[in-house]
Order: C-alpha cells, then sequence, then structure tokens
C-alpha cells in the first residue's frame, strides 16, 4: 500500500472547477426548464406520463417521501457527525453538517426566491410558482454525499452506493408522486454537488500539512462504474426527450401513451442519472479531502 502526501493544489482546481461547472450547469438547466415554452413542456409531459402505473408505486413512493422530514434530516445529520467524531476527525464532522446545512437552506432561498413564468403550459399547477429545486431531493443527495464523506475507505463505495441509490430513488419519487418536475429533482443534485466542492475545499484548508493519502482508497473503478452509468443514464434520458421535442406540441393530457411514457421514463433516468455522476465526482476525490493519515 503506497502512502504519499497529499496534492493540495490539483486537488483545489478540480473542486473549483467542479463546483462552477455544476453552478453553470444549474442557471442553464433552470434557464431552459423554467424560462422557456418547451422546457415547461417538457417537464409536464414527464408529470402526466407518471399516471402510467402509479397505481403499483403509490405505496413505496409515499414512504419513501414521508421518511424525509425535518426530524429525519436532523437525525441524519447528527449520525454522520458522530461517525466522523468517533473517527477522530472533528473538522470533518463540522463540515459534513455544514454541508447538508448549506444545500438545504440554499434550495429553499432559491425555491421562494426564484420566478417562474407562466406560458400557459400547466394550468393545473401554475398557482404553485416555482418548484426548483425540490427540498425533499435535496435532503436525500446532502445526506448521501456527506455520507460518502465520513465514512471509511472499507465501506466507503458500499455506502456511496447504497446512499447515491437512495437519493436517485427520492428524486424520481418525487416526480412520481407529482410533487417536483423532473429539473427541480436534477437541480437539487447540483446544489448539493457545489456545496460537495465547497466542502471539499475547506477539508483541504484544514487539512494538516503531514497528511498522506494513501493509493488504495482511490476508488477508481468504483467512481468510473458509477459514473459511466450515470452518463448513459442521461444519455439514455437525452434520446427520449429529443424524440418528444419532434413531436407536436399540444397539450400534454392529450398525448397517447407512448409519449407520456418516454417523458417520464426518459425523465426518470435522466434524474438517476444526475446523482450517479454528481456521486461519482465526488467519489473520485474524497481520499484526498479525507486521508486515511491525517497527520
Amino acid at each position: 500500500m503506497r502512502v504519499r502526501a497529499t496534492a493540495r493544489g490539483w486537488t483545489a482546481v478540480w473542486l473549483v472547477v467542479l463546483a462552477l461547472a455544476q453552478m453553470g450547469a444549474f442557471v442553464v438547466l433552470w434557464r431552459l426548464a423554467v424560462h422557456t415554452p418547451l422546457g415547461q413542456w417538457l417537464d409536464t409531459v414527464a408529470l402526466t406520463g407518471n399516471q402510467i402505473g402509479r397505481d403499483q408505486i403509490t405505496g413505496p413512493v409515499n414512504k419513501i417521501l414521508n421518511a424525509m422530514s425535518v426530524v429525519s434530516l436532523l437525525a441524519a445529520t447528527a449520525f454522520i457527525g458522530f461517525i466522523a467524531l468517533i473517527r477522530g476527525r472533528v473538522a470533518l464532522a463540522i463540515t459534513a453538517t455544514l454541508l447538508i446545512g448549506g444545500a438545504n437552506i440554499t434550495t429553499q432561498i432559491l425555491k421562494y426566491g426564484m420566478d417562474r413564468p407562466d406560458f400557459g403550459v400547466d394550468p393545473e399547477r401554475a398557482f404553485v410558482g416555482n418548484s426548483l429545486p425540490s427540498g425533499h431531493t435535496t435532503v436525500a443527495a446532502s445526506v448521501a454525499v456527506a455520507l460518502m464523506l465520513v465514512l471509511p475507505p472499507k465501506v466507503r463505495v458500499l455506502g456511496t452506493v447504497l446512499a447515491a441509490g437512495y437519493a436517485a430513488i427520492a428524486g424520481v419519487a418525487t416526480l412520481s408522486a407529482s410533487w417536483h418536475r423532473p429539473s427541480d429533482a436534477v437541480a437539487a443534485y447540483l446544489v448539493v454537488g457545489v456545496w460537495a466542492a465547497l466542502a471539499g475545499l475547506v477539508l483541504l484548508l484544514t487539512q494538516r500539512e503531514d497528511a498522506k493519502i494513501s493509493t488504495a482508497d482511490a476508488h477508481r473503478v468504483a467512481a468510473l462504474v458509477l459514473g459511466g452509468a450515470g452518463v448513459v443514464a442521461i444519455c439514455v434520458s437525452a434520446v427520449a426527450l429529443a424524440w418528444l421535442v419532434d413531436l407536436p406540441r399540444v397539450a400534454p393530457d392529450q398525448l397517447t401513451r407512448r409519449p407520456l411514457f418516454a417523458g417520464y421514463a426518459g425523465s426518470a433516468a435522466g434524474i438517476a442519472g444526475a446523482m450517479g455522476v454528481v456521486a461519482a465526482l465526488m467519489l473520485a476525490v474524497v481520499h484526498r479531502l479525507v486521508p486515511r493519515h491525517k497527520g
């Protein structure tokens, strides 16, 4: 097992680029999904398509969403902080807590601070106003990424896959329950991704000079597989949505079963894929942020 000093400079550059890229992706998503008639129409098609098979998944979907509350968020945050503390990582406990709190507060500020023009695409939900980003999805994703940071290297990959999987399911569940549009869930992942990168920078700044990383903790293959699966899912989503774009722009409730299914299934794939990519990007660098030998 090779152990060497951490490369803080390049890691910091990577995190800054990661934060800026996800900020940019958030702005682009917001502009396209919220401020264009086409974007609103695609979101509404996906929401309308969730009626397909809804009776079979209503029970599990409600259980997943109802499990996410302020109490459960506080409990999860305390548990994550406890894991870091028993590992002797005080700075990590504080940073993970700030990640969760910062991401969820940011989501609420954005949700109630941004406008949503009414293009007459979805009159049934026009009174709701802006719903981007999704609060429930932010809760699940922020806990998942924070857990990834605090877990010991031996169980980090398993924990990341399970936590990211749950966060992806939670995002899809908000669509299935008609609580949120697909863009809301993806935007939530990007908010969490930005805060994860910022948390990584904090961990670098508080890292001791003699901290050393182990190459065995890199988890490159796992990150590549997770990220690759996410990219494939996003590509599937892009194909489905591109097919919908070529259809006549009629009211979503007038579409046949096939385009409605394409909108719903394609959006679900995009939601899951986005979470996979966000998780993989952090998994690829977390061993440098939380080195095995803290010095």
